[in-house]
């Protein structure tokens, strides 16, 4: 594999000792370490975009990672057809690789969705920040209790497939005035896109990903790990590049929550078939420009689909899925790279891209931006920030005993420390725990030292 031995990819930080008569490979060990891993078994009761507790037939954390697992193995399964015999087919991952990689995907989320994330990112901007997905690539490797120090301890190409961002959190982020404005610090009443994070890796995890990236030449490190500066001087600034594992995984991300939040959101009647006609109403030809062996279908005969009975909404998604799935290929990304796992990346035609974007786009204005859901957004938002502000005041006295404990070791290594357990604390709360704890601290109401959460 471009001069790089295929063993140097099973390697691990820890001792990676396997069971005698081991009959998994690496990649198998990497699968089932994350399926019996508290942090996965956590995305059951975590907000993916309706709100826990609407309903239990809407789509949480945890059936969507699934849900992307499943696309991801299909996307994998079409490429080595597509690419059978040509070069790419060597650079192509493990299966079980492929699930390990979407299923992990999300478990750095915290509870109440992107609401969360913005509020533990304006909590932590003088302590080094937070990110998703930075935390999901912490907890694979530092805080899980697989091992003592280094997680689930996953291989270096489990960490290199979930990198979905592979520049760090200080590199990337672009200070806003009103982040240093003292009055609103001490409040949780403040703009949500003025503290929404930059794209990225945590600094904390630096060492982790040179382990991850050690085997590529120099050149390959220093341009997968460069900077497309963005056009707006207020935006973040953001990574240039993923990995091949890191891009099937993210398209399959994206097929989901285009296509399987639709769903959900038309059976809540958040999406009907006039909006759906509307937001298409001049765009019918990407619909057309789709048209192949395995879809032959229009913006109206979808919608007759769509919003029919319950077994043709069903059929209708397969359809688009299939469409995607089978339509999957490998672009050069940028011929300078010397390995193709840097080199060639999983994307959609233009013609299915474009469809898939104008799906997602309704999804966004009719569901994600409604409201009432920003308002829920909003409310875990505030909840996040008070919970996260009585840790802070006084840890000593309001975290639980093991967390303590990590607390009073790291803070001798300096007050960021000290909050980076505050923050994996509550980052790693579900949004039923959280809500729970809220209530026990900061709801006026008789207390009992028998209180259970």
């Amino acid at each position: 594999m471009d001069q790089i031995k295929k063993n140097v990819w099973d390697e691990r930080r820890g001792s990676n000792n396997p069971r005698q008569e081991e009959i998994r490979s690496e990649a198998q060990r990497d699968l089932s370490r994350l399926i019996h891993s508290s942090p996965f078994r956590r995305l059951q009761s975590k907000t993916q975009v309706l709100g826990l507790g609407e309903s239990d037939f809407y789509r949480t954390r945890l059936t969507h990672s699934m849900e992307v697992a499943q696309i991801g193995s299909g996307l994998l399964a079409k490429l080595k057809i597509k690419y059978a015999g040509k070069e790419e087919t060597q650079f192509l991952p493990d299966g079980d690789l492929m699930q390990a990689i979407c299923l992990a995907h999300d478990i750095g989320h915290p509870p109440f969705g992107h609401g969360g994330e913005v509020a533990l990112n304006y909590c932590m901007q003088d302590h080094g920040g937070f990110e998703g997905n930075g935390q999901t690539l912490r907890i694979l490797s530092r805080l899980d209790k697989y091992t003592k120090e280094h997680g689930l301890d996953p291989t270096r190409r489990l960490l290199l497939g979930v990198l979905k961002y592979p520049v760090n959190y200080s590199k990337l982020v672009v200070n806003k005035a009103s982040s240093h404005d003292p009055a609103r610090r001490q409040s949780w009443l403040f703009k949500s896109s003025d503290f929404k994070p930059p794209k990225c890796y945590l600094d904390s995890e630096i060492n982790i990903v040179d382990f991850a990236l050690k085997p590529f030449t120099e050149q390959d490190r220093e341009l997968f790990t460069s900077i497309r500066p963005s056009n707006i001087n207020t935006d973040h600034k953001t990574a240039s590049y993923k990995a091949l594992d890191t891009t099937i995984m993210d398209l399959a991300d994206e097929i989901s929550y285009s296509l399987h939040d639709l769903e959900d959101a038309i059976s809540l009647g958040m999406v009907t078939r006039a909006m759906w006609m509307d937001h298409f109403s001049g765009h019918e030809n990407l619909f057309v420009d789709c048209h192949g062996i395995t879809f032959t279908g229009t913006c109206e005969s979808v919608a007759d689909c769509l919003f029919g009975e319950s077994y043709k909404r069903k059929e209708c998604i397969g359809m688009l899925v299939h469409l995607m799935i089978t339509s999957v290929e490998l672009q050069t990304k940028n011929k300078a790279f010397e390995c193709g796992m840097m080199k060639y990346n999983a994307v959609l035609p233009e013609p299915v891209e474009a469809l898939r974007l104008k799906i997602f786009m309704l999804v966004k204005y009719k569901v994600i931006k409604h409201e009432n859901v920003q308002l829920l957004e909003f409310k875990g938002q505030k909840m996040i920030v008070e919970l996260f502000s009585v840790l802070a005041s006084d840890p000593h006295r309001f975290l639980p005993a093991s967390t303590r404990e990590v607390y009073e070791r790291q803070v001798s290594f300096g007050e960021q420390e000290g909050m980076r357990v505050i923050c994996d604390y509550v980052s790693g709360m579900t949004d039923d725990y959280a809500t729970k704890l809220y209530e026990k601290i900061l709801v006026p109401r008789k207390g009992s030292i028998f209180d259970r959460l």
